[in-house]
């Protein structure tokens, strides 16, 4: 007869400090990645008395060279994708009741011309109210 003990198991390897480190690790990217699509290039917003900036979804760029810019598309081409977004979200929503307002970030040195001769091509485009962002001087 064997009286001896029998051979002990090793107890399982505790691995909740290591989940709790991969969420945290989780939690840090989520909270420090970038949530808004980049501009297509830098602005510097013309002064005023007050900012009424939004990132909103009708957000278009005007450099000071007077090129356009709409989330990807650059040039002539950022008209054409704003209106199609705005037919495509226009197509889900009712746009004749509530009509989308469209956010124009503009460069403190694009000429008033330049500004003046863009704005029956955003007409036609379909946004009938655009609101310009200012920096306060």
């Amino acid at each position: 007869m064997d009286f001896s003990e029998p051979p002990r198991r090793q107890p399982a390897e505790n691995l909740l400090p290591m989940i709790n480190v991969v969420f945290l690790l989780l939690i840090f990217f989520l909270i420090s990645a970038e949530l808004v699509p980049p501009e297509p290039f830098t602005v510097a917003p013309p002064a005023a008395d007050s900012e009424a900036e939004r990132a909103g979804e009708w957000l278009l760029h005007l450099n000071a060279e007077g090129d356009l810019g709409y989330r990807d598309a650059l040039g002539p081409e950022a008209l054409t994708a704003l209106a199609a977004a705005r037919d495509e979200a226009c197509a889900v929503t009712d746009c004749e009741t509530v009509p989308p307002v469209l956010t124009l970030r503009a460069d403190a040195a694009v000429p008033a011309t330049r500004l003046a001769a863009l704005l029956p091509q955003i007409r036609s485009a379909g946004f009938a109210q655009i609101e310009l962002i200012t920096a306060r001087p």
